[in-house]
């Protein structure tokens, strides 16, 4: 059971990634993989300022500012500069490599002994349950510490996927929409295309440097090579939960990258279970996805030769 409330808690953890390329991938259908060092990015900054000293939710809070910057400056070398988007990606992710080494000052940086917001969490859950050290989740016997860093990430989750949706119905959030939709429609209303996307931009980083924020705070460590793959990551919870959802409504789309996000995160932990070799991590990680990618086609396809 420990197992599962790990991997549920570690996938509510990156939805927030996923929420993230959401926005850059479906809202904006931009190449963004500036995601890759924006999460380390978040981590780092969190996990410098925690060792410092800084309270958990303030250091959280500069990792977002820190991913928004990231995102930025991306968005300003493809709306500026004219640099391809996928080249601005490229180029401001191999800078942060650089950037996130010395943010941490080395390529590691322990938080067991720090305080965090899993710490708080389970300071939290030992007040409220007093001095057990388990209690029972669907029948299951389950970890003190594990359940209220659960609850801690289903929260931050929930909080984090209403404000996206109250966000995106606003008139900014409905022009930054029409702009992925169709930019020449925005730009005849009078609305600045390119600074639509670098909001865009800087909203989708701000979201994934939060989650490598929280995700360093559970791990206890944060480390410079923690981004590698997750804009693969993030991708494959977008598309399994629209895959789960079947609609375009921005509401359940929201909730399905969520979705999505504990699901994908679920089957690698079972895989890891039956005997995956860690080192094929990243390997099964791609053959989710491509599954995932082929998988809508060939069931639709499938519906209409039946039908």
């Amino acid at each position: 059971m420990n197992l599962l409330v790990g991997a549920w808690t570690i996938g509510l953890i990156l939805s927030m990634l996923a929420l993230g390329v959401f926005v850059s991938f479906r809202i904006f259908h931009f190449p963004d993989i500036t995601a890759d060092s924006s999460i380390t990015l978040g981590a780092a900054v969190a996990a410098t300022l925690l060792v410092r000293g800084v309270p958990p939710l303030l250091a959280t809070t500069a990792g977002f500012a820190a991913g928004m910057l990231a995102g930025a400056t991306t968005a300003t070398l493809h709306t500026k500069f004219k640099i391809h988007g996928l080249l601005s990606g490229i180029l401001v992710m191999t800078a942060l490599y650089s950037i996130n080494l010395h943010v941490m000052g080395k390529s590691n940086v322990p938080l067991m002994s720090q305080t965090t917001l899993a710490t708080n969490a389970e300071q939290i859950a030992a007040r409220v349950l007093g001095a057990r050290a388990s209690l029972k989740l669907l029948g299951w016997e389950v970890a003190t510490r594990d359940a209220s860093v659960l609850a801690l990430a289903f929260a931050a989750t929930v909080f984090t996927g209403c404000l996206l949706y109250a966000f995106f119905r606003t008139n900014l959030g409905t022009a930054m929409r029409a702009t992925g939709d169709n930019d020449q429609m925005i730009r005849a209303l009078g609305v600045n295309d390119g600074n639509m996307i670098i909001l865009g931009l800087a909203l989708s980083n701000g979201l994934v440097a939060v989650s490598g924020a929280l995700l360093a705070q559970y791990q206890g460590f944060a480390d410079v090579q923690m981004g590698i793959g997750m804009v693969v990551w993030g991708l494959a919870s977008v598309i399994i939960g629209e895959a789960l959802i079947g609609t375009q409504q921005l509401g359940f789309v929201i909730a399905g990258a969520v979705m999505g996000s504990v699901l994908f995160r679920l089957l690698v932990a079972i895989a890891l279970r039956w005997g995956l070799n860690p080192n094929d991590l990243k390997l099964i990680t791609a053959a989710f996805v491509f599954v995932a990618l082929i998988l809508p086609g060939v069931l639709r396809k499938w519906g209409k030769k039946n039908a």
